[in-house]
């Protein structure tokens, strides 16, 4: 048996690392073995004495669109739905943490759409190069999922919690230029440009002293209390998913996202509206939505 293709490739140049999300076909939706390869990854950096900075990146036409709604219409089909949601948002919790606890500072380079709990993947880098007409959305008000990946674990610590309250009641998108008065993000450049913007942030990191730049971030992160309350509130956001996504409103997002959005690449004719045939099901037909979950 083959081995599967790695979802997250590494390159090693000089002391910065880059690691990027390569599932573009999907738009990096968030599946488990991506959010594998990811841990594992950060893990592999971590212990790389000679990486003193690194580049979270991503494929395709946009940085991630969150949870994979094919997949997870496909396991509404079947007994399993709560053992995956716990796996996913699980791996993704571990994912945020692993970027947190890193030694080395992490550059965000951040285009297209990030929906969802990718949003998470973001907030836990230490610094942040943003495309100018990216986009952070929520959409958990329309899929009918829980916030997941920091939305209420980390966001309103950056933002604040008035904002973080628009983001998820009011399903309100995040434009670039509000992400960089936010404090989301340092700085924007053109698409094309963010991968070289992100890279020279990161190697300006990587030619600090070392001790200064591990002990800066260790010391932004807070206490070790700190973080045990990070991790706690990213478990109860795992546990508040999971509970939910068995209930009609989740089926309803989920069917309803399918028949609306085409746009992922690799999307073929009939699988989106077999796929929400069988995620709506026995909740009955949702409104059309945009965006993931």
């Amino acid at each position: 048996m083959s081995a599967r293709r790695a979802l997250v490739r590494v390159e090693h140049a000089g002391p910065v690392a880059t690691l990027t999300l390569a599932r573009p076909a999907m738009h990096n939706a968030l599946v488990p073995d991506l959010l594998l390869d990811l841990c594992v990854a950060l893990e592999q950096t971590g212990r790389r004495a000679d990486t003193r900075a690194v580049v979270l990146a991503a494929e395709g036409e946009a940085f991630s669109i969150g949870g994979d709604m094919r997949r997870f219409a496909a396991e509404m089909a079947g007994p399993s739905l709560q053992t995956y949601a716990a796996e996913l948002v699980g791996l993704l919790n571990q994912a945020v943490l692993a970027l947190l606890k890193l030694p080395q500072p992490v550059v965000a380079a951040v285009h297209g759409h990030v929906t969802g709990g990718s949003l998470g993947l973001v907030l836990a880098c230490d610094l942040a190069v943003m495309a100018e007409h990216a986009v952070f959305k929520a959409h958990y008000a329309t899929a009918g999922f829980t916030p997941d990946g920091g939305w209420t674990a980390l966001l309103p610590r950056l933002v604040g919690a008035r904002r973080a309250a628009a983001c998820l009641l009011l399903n309100r998108s995040v434009s670039a230029p509000q992400a960089l008065d936010w404090g989301i993000v340092n700085e924007l450049a053109p698409a094309a440009e963010v991968p070289d913007a992100a890279r020279r942030l990161a190697e300006r990191v990587a030619g600090a002293p070392v001790v200064t730049m591990r002990e800066s971030k260790r010391l932004l992160r807070g206490p070790e209390a700190a973080l045990a309350g990070i991790e706690a509130a990213l478990e109860e956001e795992r546990q508040r998913f999971v509970a939910a996504i068995g209930e009609p409103a989740a089926h309803q997002g989920v069917a309803g996202f399918l028949r609306s959005f085409g746009g992922y690449p690799d999307d073929r004719p009939g699988r989106a509206a077999r796929l929400a045939a069988g995620a709506g099901g026995s909740a009955g037909r949702g409104a059309p939505i945009e965006g993931t979950g």
